[in-house]
C-alpha cells in the first residue's frame, strides 16, 4: 500500500504543478477514503498535504481544519514524528485563526509550545517555538491581552536569541515595541523596547543608515521583479516549445532540436528559481489570509518553519514602495514618490480584487477567511493615500489632496473595524486641509478631535501642536493665549518623547510663539530673542541631522532669518532667507515661499534696496495669486464643506467585529504630515508645517 500512496502523492504533485488543484485534491482524498488500510503516518502526511492545498488554493478552512484535527488524533498514538506534529499544530492554529476560533487557537498553540519545550533545544525546536509564539502573541493581541502577548513575545525573542539569528530577534523586538505602542503603559517601557530595537539594528549593519537599508531593500525588490519577469518569459517560451513537440507530424530533426532547447530552458528556469528547493517540501506552512499564491509569489525572509508566517510578496513590494515614499517625500523627491504611490496602490488593488474586495464592497461582505490579508492590504493602502495627501498639500495641490482624503474616508466608512486605527489620522488630515484653505478655527476643532481618538501621549502632543498653530493663525489676542495654553504643557514634556520629530517640532512651535509674543510688545526683549534663537537652533540641528525634512528646515531658516533681522544682523538674515527660499522652491511649497518673501520684503525695506523690493513684491504677488486661485478651486468643490464640517465622519455599518486586523492598525511609522500657514497681515513668522503625524492605534 505504501507504493500506492507514493504513486498518488506523485500524481497529486504533478497536477498541482500543472495548476489542476481539484485533480490534485482528488488524488489525495483517494488515500483518505480508501477502504484499504494505510499506515497512520501515511494518512497523516496525506491529510497535511490536503490541508495545505485547501488553505493555499480555496476558502474551505473548515474542510482543512477537519483533516488536521484527524491528523492530530492519529499523531497522538505515534511517539516520535516531532516535525509532523509541529506542522499539524501550526496549520491547525491557522485554521482556527481563519474561522475566528481564537480560544481554540490559543489552546492548540499552548500544546504546541509544550511539545517544542519537551524536545531538545536544537535549531528545529527553537524555530518551531518562534513560529508558535508569534501566532500565540497575535491571538492574545486580538483579545486585547497585551500583557500576556508581551510575555509570549519575550519567549519568542529568547528562542531567536538561542538561535543566534538577529533578523528573527528583530522580528520579536519590533513586535514587543508595537505592543507597547498600542498599550503605552509607561514611557520607560517604550524607551527600553526602542533601545533594544536600536541595539539589534546596529548589530545587523552598524555602518548603515535607515535610508541605506531602504535602498538595499528597494534594490533587492527590483532584482527579484526582474528575475520573475525573466522566469515568466522563459516559461512562455517553454510552453510554446512543449506545444510544438506535441505535434505528431513534427520531423525528427526538428523534434530533436526543440527537445534540446526545451531541456536548456528548463535548466535556465531552475537556476533562476532560487527557492525551487522549497517545492520539495510538501508540508510547507500556509500563509495567514488563505490567498492563492504559488511558490514564486513568496519571499522567504526566515528559515522554515517561520517562513510561512511573513507577508506575501505583493504586500512586501507595496511596503517597500511605502518606505521609499517615507524617506523620499520629506526630501522633496515628489516625482519618485508619486510613481511609488501609484505602484503600491495598483499592486494592492490587484490583491484586494483577488480577495473579492472591489468598489462598493463593505466589511460585512468580506469572507472571514480573507479578513486577515484584507486588513494587511487595506492598512498599506491607507498609509500610501495618507502620504499622497501630505505630498499634495505640501505642493498646494488642494483639489488633489481633497480627492485623496475623500477616498480615505470612503475606505474607513466601508471598513470601520479593520481601519479603526486610521480614524484619528483621517481627522488630523481634515484639520490640515481646513488649515491650508484658511479655516483655522475649524482646523483646531479637528486637531483636538484627533487627539481624543488616540491614547498615545506622543500623538496627542502632536495634535495639540497643530491646534496651537491653528489658534495662533487666527491672529487675535485670545487665540494667541489659547495657543500658548496648548503648547506650554507639550513643551514641558518634550524630553519624555521617544521620537526626534516631536522634539524638533515642539522647539519650532514654542520658539515661533515666543517670537510672535515678543513682536507684539512695544519694548522688545533682546534676551528673549536670543533665547528663542538658541532654542530654534537646537531644533534646526535635530531636524537636519535626524529627520532630513527639507520643509521643516526651510521653516526653521525662515523664523531664524526673521530673528536675525530683528537683531539687525542683515547680512546673516539675507543669507538664511535665501537658503529658506531655495528649499521652499524645491518643494513647490507656495505658502512657505510667501512667508519667506514677506520677511525678505522687510529686509529690503530696511536696507532701502528699492529694486530688490520691487522684484520681491512682484514675485510675492504672483505666488499669492497662485495660492488664492488654488484655494478657490478647492472651496468650489461640492466636497469642501463635507471635509471642514465641525463633526466626525459618521460610520453606519459597524455590524461586524474584525478584531483580527486591529493589531495591524498602526505598526508602521507614518511620516511627517503637512503644512500650516496663514496670510494674516504682518505675520511674517506665522507658519508651521510638516509636523510628525506618527500614529498608534487606540487601546483595545
Amino acid at each position: 500500500m505504501e507504493a500506492v500512496a507514493e504513486g498518488l502523492w506523485g500524481l497529486a504533485d504533478y497536477h498541482e504543478k500543472e495548476g489542476e488543484i481539484a485533480k490534485s485534491i482528488k488524488c489525495l482524498e483517494a488515500i483518505c477514503q480508501s477502504h484499504d488500510s494505510f499506515l497512520p503516518i501515511i494518512e497523516v502526511k496525506t491529510r497535511l498535504r490536503l490541508a495545505t492545498l485547501l488553505l493555499k488554493h480555496t476558502h474551505n478552512a473548515n474542510h482543512a481544519k477537519s483533516h488536521l484535527e484527524r491528523s492530530q488524533l492519529l499523531l497522538k498514538s505515534i511517539p516520535s514524528c516531532f516535525d509532523l506534529k509541529c506542522r499539524t499544530f501550526s496549520l491547525l492554529s491557522q485554521c482556527y485563526h481563519l474561522v475566528g476560533a481564537i480560544h481554540r487557537q490559543k489552546q492548540i498553540l499552548h500544546k504546541a509550545l509544550d511539545l517544542a519545550a519537551s524536545a531538545n533545544s536544537d535549531v528545529s525546536a527553537n524555530l518551531w517555538a518562534c513560529n508558535f509564539n508569534s501566532q500565540l502573541a497575535n491571538a492574545l493581541i486580538i483579545e486585547g491581552d497585551c500583557s500576556s502577548a508581551l510575555s509570549v513575545l519575550e519567549s519568542g525573542y529568547a528562542s531567536a536569541t538561542q538561535l543566534y539569528y538577529p533578523q528573527l530577534q528583530m522580528f520579536f523586538a519590533t513586535s514587543i515595541l508595537h505592543v507597547h505602542l498600542m498599550q503605552w503603559p509607561d514611557d520607560n517601557l517604550v524607551q527600553s523596547a526602542l533601545h533594544r530595537c536600536d541595539e539589534i539594528w546596529g548589530s545587523l549593519s552598524p555602518d548603515k543608515s535607515a535610508t541605506q537599508h531602504v535602498d538595499k531593500l528597494d534594490a533587492a525588490m527590483k532584482a527579484d521583479l526582474q528575475k520573475m519577469r525573466e522566469i515568466q518569459r522563459l516559461s512562455n517560451e517553454l510552453n510554446a516549445i512543449s506545444q510544438s513537440l506535441s505535434r505528431s507530424d513534427l520531423p525528427n530533426r526538428e523534434r530533436l532540436l526543440l527537445s534540446t532547447k526545451q531541456a536548456h530552458l528548463q535548466d535556465q528556469i531552475t537556476s533562476l528559481s532560487a527557492f525551487s528547493s522549497f517545492l520539495e517540501q510538501p508540508l510547507e506552512p500556509a500563509y495567514f489570509g488563505n490567498a492563492s499564491r504559488a511558490w514564486q509569489d513568496k519571499l522567504f525572509l526566515a528559515p522554515p518553519p517561520v517562513d510561512g508566517e511573513w507577508l506575501p510578496k505583493s504586500a512586501v513590494y507595496s511596503l517597500v514602495d511605502l518606505m521609499v515614499v517615507v524617506f523620499g517625500r520629506p526630501r522633496g523627491l515628489f516625482k519618485e514618490c508619486a510613481k511609488r504611490i501609484q505602484s503600491g496602490i495598483q499592486t494592492i488593488q490587484g490583491e484586494l480584487a483577488k480577495l473579492g474586495i472591489n468598489e462598493g464592497v463593505r466589511e460585512v461582505d468580506v469572507q472571514h477567511s480573507s479578513i486577515w490579508m484584507a486588513g494587511v492590504y487595506l492598512i498599506l493602502l491607507m498609509q500610501l493615500l495618507e502620504n499622497n495627501v501630505a505630498m499634495e498639500l505640501t505642493r498646494s495641490e488642494f483639489v488633489a489632496a481633497q480627492q485623496t482624503l475623500l477616498r480615505m474616508k470612503d475606505l474607513f466608512v466601508r471598513f470601520p473595524t479593520i481601519l479603526q486605527g486610521c480614524e484619528s489620522v483621517i481627522e488630523l488630515l481634515r484639520g490640515q486641509y481646513a488649515h491650508y484653505v484658511g479655516c483655522y478655527s475649524g482646523a483646531a476643532f479637528h486637531f483636538i478631535e484627533a487627539a481624543k481618538m488616540t491614547e498615545s501621549k506622543s500623538v496627542q502632543a502632536m495634535c495639540h501642536i497643530y491646534a496651537a498653530i491653528s489658534h495662533f493663525c487666527c491672529g487675535d489676542a485670545e487665540s494667541l493665549a489659547q495657543a500658548l495654553d496648548l503648547i506650554g504643557p507639550v513643551y514641558r514634556m518634550k524630553d519624555s518623547y521617544v521620537g526626534v520629530r516631536e522634539e524638533a517640532n515642539v522647539h519650532f512651535v514654542y520658539g515661533l510663539l515666543l517670537v510672535r509674543q515678543n513682536d507684539y510688545e512695544e519694548a522688545r526683549n533682546l534676551s528673549l530673542y536670543l533665547l528663542c534663537r538658541t532654542k530654534l537652533a537646537k531644533g534646526l540641528q535635530i531636524a537636519h541631522t535626524s529627520t532630513g525634512n527639507l520643509q521643516l528646515i526651510s521653516q526653521y531658516l525662515t523664523i531664524l532669518g526673521h530673528l536675525a533681522l530683528s537683531l539687525h544682523d542683515t547680512i546673516q538674515a539675507r543669507e538664511i532667507l535665501r537658503s529658506a527660499l531655495t528649499l521652499a522652491k524645491k518643494l513647490y511649497d507656495v505658502p512657505t515661499q510667501i512667508w519667506v518673501l514677506s520677511v525678505l520684503k522687510d529686509l529690503y525695506q530696511g536696507l532701502g534696496e528699492v529694486g530688490n523690493q520691487m522684484e520681491n513684491d512682484e514675485y510675492q504677488k504672483k505666488k499669492s495669486d497662485e495660492l488664492q486661485r488654488k484655494i478657490a478651486d478647492a472651496q468650489s468643490s461640492i466636497h469642501h464643506l463635507e471635509l471642514i464640517e465641525l463633526s466626525r465622519f459618521k460610520v453606519i455599518d459597524m455590524k461586524r467585529g474584525v478584531a483580527a486586523s486591529q493589531s495591524m492598525s498602526a505598526n508602521l511609522d507614518i511620516p511627517e504630515s503637512v503644512g500650516l500657514w496663514t496670510t494674516q497681515p504682518g505675520s511674517s513668522s506665522s507658519r508651521l508645517l510638516d509636523v510628525d503625524s506618527r500614529r498608534r492605534p487606540k487601546r483595545r
